[in-house]
Parts: C-alpha cells; structure tokens; sequence
C-alpha cells in the first residue's frame, strides 16, 4: 500500500512539473517570439505565465537553458509531422500529410516558428549541434525515403534536400510572415476556409512539380 501511495504521489508531481514548465514555455515563446532572446527576460517571462520568477528557475536555471528547451521542442514537434514518410509507400500521399501537417503547425503554433526563424537568421548558436546532429540524421533518413520513390519510378527525378527545403520554406511562411498575409487579406487572419483553399494550393504546386499530381 505504501509503495502504490509512492508511485501515486510520484505520478501526481510528475504531473504538475509538466504542466508546470508547459505555462512557462508557453510564455517564453511568445516572448521570444516578439522581443527576441535578449529582450525577453526572465521577469517578463513569469509574468507572462502568472508564476514566480524563482519557480521558472526551479525549472529552467538560466533563459540559455529554456530557450534551448523551447527551440528543440518547436523542431522535435516539426520532425514529427514527417512519420507519415515512413507509414506510406505512395509519395503523392506522405507529401500532402507532410504538408498538411506543417501548414496546421505553423497556424496552431506561429510563435514557435518565428522564434526558430529568428535563432536560424541571428546565426544559430545554441541549435548548430543540434541541426548538424538530430536534424541532419532526421533530414538523410527522409532523403532515402524520397530516393526509393524516384528508383520505383513513382516520381520525378529530383533532388530530396532542395524540395524539403522548399517545403519548409513555404509552410512556415504562413507562421514567419503571417502579418503580411493578414495585411493582404484586409488585415484579417485567413479563415478555416481561406487556410484549406491555401493548402490545397500549396500542396498541388508541389506534387505536380515532383511528378506525383
């Protein structure tokens, strides 16, 4: 009985760590979003989330160490988008739930894409290990993917980086330049309706380039 209290309490603080450092990384990367690493201090960022400054650094013990948890978990979510490469066989349809899936993020998550944005464009010093590492092995094992596809003859002959570059490129546009957007559609967001008319677009663009239309 002891022991099961035990793992109780140890599932119930796990818990709330959890739930604790999400409202923390929530603020941050709104924070970061709009002032960058330097202006988005770590005052601003507990009250952002409505808790004690001490209790951010409970979590995070410096603002290096929450931005490097946040810009590895807004990739880590992106790279997860990809699986669908390695539950279908038919490029037409992993291409268009690739694309589907990191248009919805950059919709449901802008923030996080321009906090990334921002470190790739100030020279990616605290996500070069990272990139050259996760993120490289991730990227070749999509390129074998996508390779496979070309030798079974099911697409265009194409070069795999530059179209996930492109992918990418597009996608997070509708996160990294979404007041542009907004400015352009009567400085409104596009609408469920607007957003589908755009994937739809976006998507066929791409398959008939690569031969799979």
């Amino acid at each position: 009985m002891a022991t099961d209290t035990a793992n109780g309490n140890g599932r119930h603080k796990a818990a709330i760590r959890r739930e604790n450092e999400a409202i923390i990384l929530q603020a941050a990367e709104e924070l970061f979003a709009e002032f960058g690493l330097k202006g988005a201090t770590m005052d601003r960022i507990a009250k952002r989330a409505g808790v004690p400054k001490a209790n951010v650094h409970y979590y995070f013990s410096t603002k290096n160490d929450l931005y490097q948890r946040l810009i590895e978990d807004i990739c880590d979510q992106w790279l997860q988008a990809a699986m669908v490469f390695d539950q279908e066989t038919d490029p037409a349809t992993a291409l268009s739930g690739y694309i589907s899936a990191k248009m919805d993020q950059s919709r449901a998550r802008p923030h996080g894409s321009k906090v990334w944005a921002n470190e790739i464009i100030s020279g990616a010093q605290f996500t070069h290990d990272y990139i050259a590492g996760h993120v490289r092995e991730w990227l070749e094992g999509r390129e074998l993917v996508i390779r496979r596809w070309i030798a079974e003859g099911k697409m265009d002959p194409i070069e795999p980086r530059p179209l996930m570059f492109m992918i990418w490129a597009i996608t997070q546009h509708f996160a990294d330049f979404g007041r542009q957007i907004e400015i352009l559609n009567d400085d409104k967001p596009l609408d469920d309706e607007a957003f589908e008319s755009a994937k739809e677009t976006v998507t066929r663009v791409i398959l008939k380039g690569v031969g799979v239309a």
